[in-house]
This record gives C-alpha cells, structure tokens and sequence, in this order.
C-alpha cells in the first residue's frame, strides 16, 4: 500500500484502492447488473445525501435488486468512507452489483448485492471552461427508451452514455446532447439540459432523461430568484436559438454551452442567468448538507 492511497469500502471491510478487487464472476461486471450514485461533499458536509439516497434505493427497486442494508446504514458507511480518507471537500460513488453469480443471466444466481463506496477529491470536471463555455454536439445515438432502459434507472450499464461521449469526441465537441426516439432534447451524456429564452428558463420533463438532483436543486433556485420556468419537451430548433444554454449535474455542476453543433448560443460566452445560478448554487452547497465530522 502506497502511502498516499485513499481506501475504498467494500463489504464491510476498508481496503487501499490498488487492492480493491471484486470477483469475476459479479454480474455488475458481467453485464452491468447493479446501480451507483454520484454524491459530492462540499467544505465537510455531503451534499443532499438523503436525495442521492433515495434516488439509489429507487434505482435497485426498478431492478429489483434488494439492497442489504438500509438507507441510514448506508449513509453512515458514505461518511465513514469519508472520514477514514480525512476528506472534506470530495466525490463519492457508491455502488450496489446485483453480487458473485455465475456465467448466466439470471440474477437469482446471485446471492448477495457487493456495496461498493469510492471516494476521492474532485476538482472542476470541466476545468477552464466554467468560464469559456463548452463546446456540445447532438449525437445520433438516441438516449435509451423509456420502456426498454428507462434513462431514470441510474444503472451500472453505461454504454449509451459511452458512445455519445465516443461521438462527441470525434466531433470534437466538450458535451454530446442525446435526443429520444422521439426527436425530442432528452440531456447531456452525463447531464440534464435548460436552455434560456427571452428571460425565461425550460428544460425536458424527466421521463426521457435522468431524474437529477443538481437538477432539482437549480429548479429551486430560479423559482426563488422568481424567473419564468417550465418543464416542457425541447427540440432542436429550441437548442440553436436559445439566448443561453447550460447543463447540470453531480460532477458537472452547472456548466454553460456557448456553443452547439457549430451554431453560436447567445454571444458565444457565458450567459448573465447561468452566471448567476452558478453564483447561486455555489453559495446553497457551501452552506448545506450533512455533516461529516461532528
């Protein structure tokens, strides 16, 4: 063990990452059979740890995949995990597979879901462009549909995602954006969606896209701020003649886009509301959450 290596929770016991090992034969390595968070803790306090919580739970129920512990023992381990690495400001993953069964499908070979909880210090995910703005792209990959992977199920199966960010590469783009089957905006490879208008701010229904929690809490913040919102289905005529655009998320935050599939949004630098909400969000995770260390 190097001296320097965080240590990562599994199963009840703290080993150092570069001995953190499951089996082979786990079907959330076989086949992506399990479910995970990302939770972000900010100036010694985790923040809306019991939503993540709760997303999760939910998440494993849509699968039906019982996990063995509750939602409070759950929490105590995200914050042991935390205090074991002496972290403050960090990002958490917690992960449940469907356990150790065999080469077949059927999870009822599986006798017992792996907890897994990685933490570790997180910077910007987007680095610079906070104040550049990023580069997206739309992408031919349409986002899972809702009746065959619904994009809410927060699962270990990631490949969707994946080759969106492929196609976003190859394009050159910061952020590939998913459409659904439908034509309609759905989110971002790894985040939701708001595009501002006249003064005003929409985003997608969460049907197509994923439930997000930094989502929600922006939700808050602009009816607080008292701007005009509403959920309703965006398309891509929406995204190249919006005023601003931005996207959100755990490891994201709020990120502004200045500019997709080659068309200039806004000035072509970040926008006055994103700005603010950015502003804004910062100030709400500084102050809230629950605390590591009593």
């Amino acid at each position: 063990m190097l001296s320097d290596e965080l240590l990562v929770y599994i199963d009840g016991k703290f080993v150092p990452e570069s001995e953190a090992r499951i089996s082979v034969f786990d079907h959330g390595f076989l086949y992506g059979d399990g479910v995970f968070e990302g939770i972000r803790a900010y100036n010694g306090r985790v923040f809306k740890l019991k939503e993540h919580l709760d997303r999760l739970y939910d998440s494993a129920k849509a699968i039906d995949l019982k996990i063995p512990v509750s939602k409070d023992e759950f929490a105590d381990i995200i914050l042991e995990t935390l205090r074991v690495n002496k972290l403050r400001d960090a990002y958490i993953r917690p992960i449940v597979t469907r356990g150790v069964g065999d080469l077949g499908l059927d999870p009822r070979k599986c006798e017992k879901p792996t907890i897994i909880v990685i933490t570790r210090e997180w910077g910007k995910l987007y680095g610079d462009l906070y104040e550049k703005g990023l580069v997206a792209v739309t992408v031919t990959t349409r986002r899972n549909a809702i009746d065959a992977l619904p994009p809410n199920i927060k699962s270990l199966n990631y490949l969707n995602n994946i080759l969106a960010k492929i196609e976003a590469n190859a394009k050159g783009g910061d952020e590939a954006i998913f459409l659904d089957h439908n034509g309609y905006v759905s989110e971002g490879s790894g985040d939701n969606i708001f595009v501002v208008k006249n003064g005003a701010i929409s985003t997608p229904p969460v049907i197509n896209n994923l439930r997000g929690i930094t989502r929600a809490v922006v939700v808050e913040i602009i009816k607080k701020l008292k701007i005009p919102f509403e959920e309703t289905n965006i398309g891509l005529y929406d995204l190249y003649t919006a005023d601003e655009l931005f996207v959100t998320g755990t490891a994201a935050e709020i990120a502004p886009i200045v500019k997709i599939d080659g068309r200039i949004v806004g000035d072509g630098k970040p926008g006055r509301i994103t700005k603010m909400l950015i502003q804004e969000f910062k100030k709400v995770t500084q102050s809230e959450g629950v605390p590591i260390y009593e």
